[in-house]
């Protein structure tokens, strides 16, 4: 629930990229926390121009996100991809509207905040001159939230962490993709790879995003950047992103070592009570989260198996799961909007 419900004040919000996946996850969002809107404008390309998108029990009718003037805008949602924002955002800002963009577009540019929620919500102000705010990788953004606490009470000095990324990260192309490949293979035929650049069907792919000159691929640089960005300049990461044949729900299994020693059931103790996170940590079969059990459709960001490294004496090990569409993307977006709501408009 919005946590500017309390006042009266309603607000006119733009979601751009209205017919997407992660889109259609803002609108669905906006009305389930009832954001104070006074209205909600549903922008796309041109093509999609003139169909409809739904917004709790109603439709809306998708507007040419080139013909719209965002002046009386308060809010604008973007996530329509890099090269829309890159055009469009600074429109909108120009015109007195606050931008959360959810592209990678703004993230590392120095004056825009990047923001988690739960983790530096301090840091929209930044945004007051600027009026864009970044929304972290999906990846980066559920670890965080998980790790924001523990960097807190002990230091967080290194990260290690090996992704399991579903395909809905990748866009609707992707899930179809997984879709039509698994039905081929389930009726004895040749899949077709036109997305992914091999099989993703029963297959892991070791490469999300291109590859940066020094090996990694740029979803591995993202989580590297944004999380001394958002957490501490100082914190090491090493990542191996890999895309899983799971329609929701991204995975993580997350090394980290601290500075100072914390047990394994101290950081039980921090989750438990850390917004944003639920534990789901019991040592038996199915008493850890998965993104189908747990994450897919889902808001909390959960944790389980935590235990102490073996090889490492200040080491720490543990599962992170979340819906990368709604936690990852959509609801952050909403939750900046609510605190700007609430302490900047």
């Amino acid at each position: 629930m919005s946590s500017a419900q309390g006042s009266d004040r309603k607000f006119k919000v733009a979601v751009v990229g209205a017919t997407g996946a992660v889109g259609a996850a803002l609108l669905e969002i906006l009305a389930e926390r009832r954001f104070p809107a006074r209205s909600v404008v549903a922008l796309a390309s041109e093509r999609s121009a003139g169909s409809e998108v739904e917004y709790g029990r109603r439709k809306l009718v998708v507007q040419d996100l080139d013909q719209y003037d965002f002046a009386g805008t308060d809010i604008a949602l973007f996530s329509a991809g890099g090269s829309t924002s890159a055009k469009y955002a600074p429109r909108a800002a120009a015109a007195g509207c606050y931008v959360v963009d959810n592209s990678s577009e703004f993230r590392y540019v120095e004056g825009i905040p990047l923001v988690v929620a739960e983790v530096n919500p301090e840091a929209i102000a930044q945004a007051s001159e600027g009026r864009i705010i970044a929304n972290p990788n999906c990846s980066t953004m559920q670890m965080l939230v998980a790790l924001a606490p523990i960097h807190r009470q002990a230091g967080i000095e290194r990260i290690n962490v090996a992704t399991y990324q579903s395909v809905s990260g990748a866009g609707r192309s992707a899930m179809e993709e997984l879709g039509r490949q698994t039905a081929a293979l389930l009726n004895f035929q040749t899949p077709q790879c036109e997305r992914f650049p091999v099989q993703i069907a029963f297959n892991v792919i070791p490469q999300i995003d291109r590859f940066e000159d020094n090996g990694y691929t740029r979803e591995e640089m993202k989580m590297v950047w944004e999380t001394q960005k958002i957490l501490d300049p100082q914190i090491r990461v090493n990542a191996t992103a890999v895309r899983v044949p799971v329609f929701y729900g991204h995975a993580e299994a997350v090394h980290l070592e601290t500075r100072d020693a914390i047990s394994a059931d101290q950081v039980r103790q921090l989750l438990a009570q850390a917004p944003g996170v639920e534990l789901v940590d019991d040592r038996e079969p199915g008493g850890y989260p998965t993104p189908v059990t747990h994450a897919a459709g889902a808001d909390p960001v959960y944790v389980g198996r935590i235990r102490e490294d073996l090889s490492h004496p200040k080491g720490l090990s543990m599962w992170i799961v979340a819906d990368n569409i709604r936690k990852g993307a959509a609801l952050n977006a909403i939750q900046i909007a609510e605190l700007l709501v609430e302490h900047y408009l």
